[in-house]
Parts: C-alpha cells; sequence; structure tokens
C-alpha cells in the first residue's frame, strides 16, 4: 500500500477538504489582486484601475499610458505581483521547514537564513553606495537584494556542512547550528549598527521592518527567477515530508530518498526566504501562521498543504500590504508592523486553542 493511501486513510484525515480550499482562496487571491490596484492614496475608483489594465499590452508602452495608468501599471503592479510570490514563497517554506522539523512552531529563520540575509544587508547600508558603486559598476542599484540572497545563502550552506556527518544530515544538529548562527549574525550586526551614521541606520531600520515600497519590475524578474522556481519544486516534495511526519526511519522503510528530501528542502527554503528577504527585508509570522491555520482545516498532507499554503501566504501578504499603505496614508507603515499585529494575536490564540482542546 503506497504512503500516499495509507495517510488518506488515517482517522480525521482532512485531505478531501484542499481541493475546495485552494479554489476558494484562488479566488480570494485574485479579489485580492484587483483591490490591491485598485486601493490606495491617490483615490481613483476600482473602474479606473480596471481600464488601466489593457494599458500594459499597448504598442506604445509608457509614453502611452496616462497618469492613472501609470500609477496602477508601473507602481501598484509590480509591488502586487512581488507581493503574490513573496507571500506565496514564505508560506510554503514556513511548511517545508515544519514538516522537516516535526514541529508546527518551526519557521525559516531557524535555519539562520533571515539572519545571515539581515547580516549582509546591512553591512550594503553601511558601506554605503559610494564604496560599492566603485566596485560593482552598474549593479550598485542591485547590491541590497543580491547581497541579502547572497548572506542567506552563504549562511545555509554553512549549517548545511555543519549538520552533515558521511553523508547524513542531522535536523536536530541543523536547528541547533542555525539558532548559533543566527546569534553571531545578531551580534555583527549590531557591531555594524553601532558605527552607523543617523540616516544608515533609518534605512536599516526600515528594511528590517519589511516592505514592498521599493517594488519594481526588475525586482520582480530577478525574484521571479528564484521564486518561482522554488515554488514549482516544493511540491514535488510533498510525500517525501509525509514519510519524515512519521520518523526517518520509517522513512527509509518506505523507499523514501530521507537526505536527499533534507537536502532540497533546506536549500529551497534558503533561495525561496533569501531572495524574498532581498527584495521585500524580513517579514514575520507567514511562514508560521499559514501553515498552522491550514493544517488545522486541510490536515497534514503535504500535497494540499503546499499549494494551499503558497495561495493564502500570498493573500495574507497582498492584504497586510493594503493595510500598511492605506491605514497612515499619505505615509506608509512598513509591511512588518502590520503582519506582526495581526499574525502574533492570532498565532496566541491558535496555541491557546490548541492547549485546550489537550488538556480536554
Amino acid at each position: 500500500m503506497s504512503l500516499v493511501a495509507t495517510l488518506s486513510r488515517a482517522p480525521g484525515d482532512r485531505s478531501g477538504h484542499a481541493v475546495l480550499v485552494a479554489g476558494v482562496l484562488v479566488a480570494v487571491a485574485l479579489v485580492t489582486a484587483f483591490l490591491s490596484l485598485a486601493v490606495g492614496p491617490t483615490g481613483f475608483t476600482p473602474l479606473g484601475a480596471l481600464r488601466a489594465l489593457p494599458g500594459l499590452f499597448s504598442a506604445d508602452g509608457a509614453a502611452g499610458r496616462t497618469a492613472e495608468a501609470m500609477i496602477v501599471l508601473d507602481i501598484r503592479l509590480p509591488r502586487t505581483v512581488l507581493g503574490l510570490v513573496v507571500g506565496a514563497a514564505l508560506a510554503m517554506s514556513g511548511a517545508v521547514m515544519q514538516g522537516l522539523f516535526r514541529n508546527p512552531l518551526a519557521d525559516p529563520g531557524l535555519v539562520g537564513v533571515t539572519a545571515g540575509a539581515g547580516l549582509a544587508a546591512v553591512t550594503v547600508i553601511v558601506l554605503g553606495a559610494g564604496a560599492l558603486g566603485a566596485v560593482l559598476g552598474g549593479l550598485a542599484f542591485y547590491a541590497l537584494p543580491l547581497a541579502a540572497f547572497a548572506g542567506g545563502l552563504v549562511t545555509t550552506t554553512l549549517l548545511y556542512a555543519i549538520a552533515t556527518r558521511q553523508g547524513r544530515t542531522s535536523v536536530a544538529t541543523m536547528l541547533l547550528a542555525g539558532i548559533a548562527i543566527a546569534a553571531l549574525a545578531g551580534a555583527a550586526t549590531g557591531m555594524l549598527i553601532f558605527v552607523s551614521d543617523d540616516q544608515q541606520l533609518r534605512d536599516f531600520t526600515f528594511w528590517t521592518l519589511g516592505s514592498l515600497t521599493g517594488a519594481s519590475w526588475e525586482k520582480v524578474w530577478v525574484a521571479s527567477a528564484f521564486l518561482v522556481v522554488v515554488v514549482a519544486v516544493l511540491p514535488t516534495l510533498s510525500a517525501g515530508l509525509d514519510a519524515l511526519l512519521l520518523g526517518e526511519g520509517e522513512a527509509r522503510h518506505l523507499g523514501i530518498p530521507v537526505q536527499l528530501v533534507k537536502r532540497l528542502s533546506v536549500f529551497a527554503v534558503a533561495a525561496a526566504v533569501g531572495a524574498s528577504v532581498a527584495v521585500a527585508g524580513p517579514i514575520g509570522f507567514v511562514g508560521i501562521v499559514v501553515p498552522h491555520l491550514l493544517r488545522l482545516v486541510i490536515g497534514p498532507r503535504h500535497a494540499g498543504l503546499l499549494p494551499t499554503s503558497a495561495l493564502l501566504g500570498a493573500v495574507l501578504l497582498v492584504g497586510a500590504d493594503m493595510v500598511a499603505r492605506t491605514i497612515v496614508a499619505p505615509a506608509e507603515l512598513p509591511i512588518g508592523i502590520v503582519t506582526a499585529i495581526l499574525g502574533a494575536p492570532f498565532f496566541l490564540w491558535l496555541l491557546l486553542r490548541q492547549r485546550s482542546i489537550v488538556d480536554l
């Protein structure tokens, strides 16, 4: 009997709800994306946003666009697309980490990716555009996102080397090493902040709170090159992650290549979180709350959990971005503040609800 069939017969299995939930989330994602194009401090109507969309395919290009069309197509549309992709990547990464560690409280930040990316980013901010411009030339504009992605990737590579012995990767060692590396990266970041000036400190503080403010089509293409591949690859790990929920020994007896699944999971999460942090800064709670909530609704099977997590993560981040740019308009809140305000109480409610069920 296959692993999928075995898990589908588990008592209380709710995996059949995944298709229905996915259908609902697709509809909600489309509505949320359209509202993101229509809502903002400029005050034009949703109908105006709808009229502007055909201009994206106009032969005249940007030259023939009205001011309304330019706001929708050159500012809000790339921001919305970036929010959808980053939200999907963060939520799927959280689902993968929770499956890999067999812990519903696991988060991509546990492996040190966010801390490593943050250290690289603050290094770029403190060095300043002048020094980087002399070294990178025309690539200086991409210095911050490229540095953040490289920092996350280097951190994950180091972590994987520490946790792997004789071809086997210890998840427990990976977790502990990730905590240690995150602490070291945090200390180094603190030292750089200590020597930074007021403007650099403001730039770094705003970046660490997360924001889609600087979204552009260039950032969308750079991030999507990594994130779309990762979002497409992660669902192929579903069966392996399901088997790991039973334990590594049981997964090997079921014929799952455990080391390959762990290796692909770690590097996929590194790529997804590193690219997300690079273009939007560190954004918390999406990777924890989204898969945890969906697991309560559709069950633990990753074949349904990963795609629905991507959809709900995209909806959550784009919705939070709408709140961030309208609640104190014309100013704008960092999106990380909004996700924390929304996510932290909800996560506490989930924990209290789960504890009350166990106590019963």
